[in-house]
């Protein structure tokens, strides 16, 4: 398959996915943000990623509107946090964020991580947004094995999407395997470990060898393993880069070898032992 910026992933409802994205966490400037994502858009990209936690949500319906791209051609995700989460606390919650965003729907809606004592009624409260159609498709995430597990006993709808923390150095090959048994697909945050990937010596060298640098290496790994993406930035010429990765393939051996750069080792918090109170 021929990957291209307007590549999509097609989700199990049908509905198509870009499998790059913007994320904008931690994009606190208005102007600023309002830059970067127009800057995205421009450029070509078709998802942007949000959350209520970030606080941007207002900007990325004001560039989205802007752009002079048609609304129906860009692909917004936003979530719920944990404060808000809960069956009739989720539904006000995704009123406030579709009120901020200037929309009047969403293309995914996802529990933003599992609390233990919500995230099922909150998980049926997205299903409820989906047959009410205020929803293209119903999601979660940093949802484990057996949070999905849990949601799947019960659910009318199962997750179209499971977003992780996900890189070279924390590939979460097993849930990423439990995933796609149950065709949920896997979008991958922080895929270039904050940074922390980017001096690693054999990428600096994969990247010489094609004449990218090791984010791209890195970005071009996650969609070869047909994960989505979102990459985050506020530079537009970081933006246009880490989308400059449809020209090359990396061989099988240079895939093996990004693999085994596993340690399992998290930048952010395990689902598992996350105190949520932030």
């Amino acid at each position: 398959m021929t990957l291209t910026l307007q590549s999509t992933r097609t989700l199990h409802n049908g509905i198509e996915m870009p499998r790059l994205g913007l994320g904008v966490y931690k994009m606190t400037n208005p102007e600023e943000s309002v830059e970067a994502m127009t800057s995205a858009l421009q450029i070509g990209y078709r998802a942007i990623d949000t959350a209520s936690l970030y606080g941007n949500e207002k900007e990325v319906g004001e560039s989205v509107r802007t752009s002079g791209i048609k609304r129906e051609d860009v692909f917004v995700t936003t979530k719920v946090w944990n404060s808000d989460q809960g069956y009739d606390q989720t539904l006000r919650a995704f009123e406030k964020s579709l009120e901020l965003l200037g929309f009047d729907y969403l293309d995914l809606y996802l529990t933003h991580w599992p609390v233990k004592e919500t995230f099922m009624e909150t998980y049926r409260a997205i299903e409820r947004l989906y047959d009410e159609k205020l929803i293209r498709a119903t999601g979660v995430s940093n949802h484990h094995q057996q949070h999905l597990e849990e949601i799947l006993a019960k659910a009318n709808v199962k997750p179209m999407v499971n977003q992780i923390e996900l890189n070279p150095r924390l590939t979460q090959y097993d849930l990423r395997t439990f995933c796609g048994d149950n065709q949920i697909a896997v979008t991958s945050w922080s895929p270039l470990a904050r940074g922390g990937l980017l001096n690693e010596p054999s990428l600096v060298r994969i990247g010489n060898k094609y004449g990218k640098s090791p984010a791209q290496i890195i970005i071009r790994w996650h969609l070869q393993h047909d994960l989505t993406v979102i990459p985050k930035s506020v530079t537009p010429a970081r933006i246009a880069e880490n989308a400059d990765v449809f020209d090359f393939k990396l061989s099988f051996e240079d895939m093996k070898n990004i693999d085994s750069l596993n340690l399992d080792e998290r930048t952010g918090a395990n689902p598992d032992n996350f105190s949520f109170n932030f």
